[in-house]
């Protein structure tokens, strides 16, 4: 994966960037800090630039989030008889409340960074207002990668192993609260059955 990532963005420059990084929108598992961070690191011995390998990341980002959101807009009938009404009525609230913080803060979250898009789709959220908030968490989050990048030269790799042991971190925490959640819903369940 590493290999057919560097090579599309040596080939092909800003739209390389652009088509990875939106594909990394939709398919969190591809590494964003592996793209930013060399993105940085080609910034030091070819005619790309920090400001436009971060335009280009931002562009990516932002038709990766769009295409998200309208996934949850779209499919949020279905999504919701996945889940329980209750659980689905606690969510929404919870997104109505916290969706501009949410949208921006989790921008810096590996994975989740991606999929906060789908609730606000599925929350119908005004699509200005979730541009913006996702613009501003991404162009932080881009510019932070790529001047590591660009500051570190050839140790770019050493960061983005880092970022990416964070982002393996995150999500084993993320699979873990889900798990306990479960675990815990179906002892209440249990403990309704037998009364």
């Amino acid at each position: 994966m590493g290999d057919f990532i560097l090579n599309v963005m040596e080939s092909f420059g800003y739209i390389g960037i652009c088509f990875l990084i939106a594909l990394e929108n939709i398919f969190p598992p591809i590494p964003s800090e592996v793209i930013l961070t060399f993105g940085g690191f080609l910034t030091t011995y070819s005619n790309l630039g920090p400001l436009g390998v971060i335009i280009s990341a931002t562009i990516g980002s932002l038709i990766g989030a769009i295409v998200l959101y309208y996934l949850g807009y779209f499919f949020s009938d279905k999504l919701e008889k996945l889940f329980k009404m209750g659980d689905i009525k606690k969510a929404n609230n919870w997104f109505k409340e916290k969706g501009c913080k949410a949208v921006l803060y989790c921008r810096f979250v590996p994975i989740v960074r991606s999929l906060v898009s789908i609730p606000a789709g599925i929350n119908k959220m005004n699509m200005p207002i979730f541009l913006l908030y996702t613009s501003i968490g991404t162009i932080i989050w881009n510019t932070v990668l790529v001047y590591a990048g660009v500051f570190l030269g050839d140790n770019w790799s050493y960061f983005a192993g880092v970022i990416s042991r964070y982002s393996k971190v995150v999500l084993v925490f993320i699979i873990l609260v889900i798990l306990v959640r479960i675990w815990i819903k179906r002892i209440k369940d249990d403990k309704v059955r037998q009364k």
